[in-house]
């Protein structure tokens, strides 16, 4: 299979160098709209959607092979070997950040560069380290999303997004989530929520930006600092606004904190 077909691949913008945006859960590549045309001036802009999102071909969504982060992680490594991209900057929201870091230690020649926007290496609570979560509410959300899918959403999707005096924020975070299939985000979701890759951290040899919300209901301030004392090369930047969404509810500071750890933006190609 075309592996370009099989995410829904689509790469606009002029420049040498690549920079390549990956959604987290429950989303697809349309939540990257406020911030990708900031670079496409510059920077050859790839978007693809998750296996299992989007327009992605939910036929290759098999739950043995996705049943972790490195399925995904592979899959975006297929993806810049058919572009024949090297060097590229990935940005990576939630899952997608772990995704992206699983992806750079693997091969470490693709990326020059990771964003990590509203990271977590783990969601669940251990000791000596806050994830968030007691195992038990993970336990909880899964529950929920088995017996009343989009119940569940209708009530998880205004925590993510954090934002109450933006009600058209929430309204598209719940659509996107009622648009995915319910099969394959209940398997998803039990990736992503008990997914622990703290020990894959320190392998990680390419330069991080860690993004995070003041307030994120889903990944505290003490996630943004482990991964920060964790990762080599790495720099956190605290956003004042709050949920697990800044590209949707501050995509300005999004932007401007992206520019500014990348610095001056290659010329364009002629």
């Amino acid at each position: 299979m075309d592996v370009l077909r099989r995410n829904n691949v689509t790469v606009s913008g002029a420049g040498q160098r690549a920079i390549v945006f990956v959604h987290g859960f429950g989303c697809d590549q349309r939540m990257w709209r406020m911030v990708t045309p900031a670079f496409e001036a510059s920077y050859q802009t790839v978007l693809l959607d998750l296996v299992g999102a989007g327009h992605s071909d939910l036929a290759a969504y098999n739950p043995a092979r996705y049943s972790t982060l490195a399925a995904h992680a592979e899959d975006v490594l297929a993806v810049l070997a058919a572009l024949k991209l090297t060097r590229v900057v990935l940005v990576g929201h939630s899952v997608s950040a772990m995704i992206g870091v699983l992806a750079a230690i693997r091969e470490p020649d693709r990326f020059s560069h990771l964003v990590l926007v509203a990271p977590s290496p783990r969601f669940v609570n251990d000791v000596g380290y806050t994830g968030g979560f007691e195992q038990a509410d993970i336990d909880e959300l899964l529950e929920a999303m088995d017996n009343n899918y989009l119940g569940w959403s209708g009530a998880i999707t205004p925590v993510i997004m954090g934002h109450p005096e933006q009600p058209e924020l929430t309204a598209e975070l719940n659509a996107s989530f009622c648009r995915t299939d319910p099969t394959i985000a209940r398997h998803f979701a039990r990736v992503t929520f008990l997914a622990d890759n703290r020990a894959e951290l320190p392998q990680l040899r390419t330069p991080a930006l860690i993004l995070q919300g003041s307030q994120d209901a889903l990944a505290p301030l003490a996630v943004g600092a482990y991964l920060q004392q964790h990762l080599p090369n790495s720099q956190l930047v605290v956003l004042n606004t709050s949920g697990h969404c800044p590209h949707l509810s501050a995509p300005q500071a999004t932007v401007a904190a992206i520019h500014h750890y990348l610095g001056p933006a290659p010329a364009p190609s002629q």
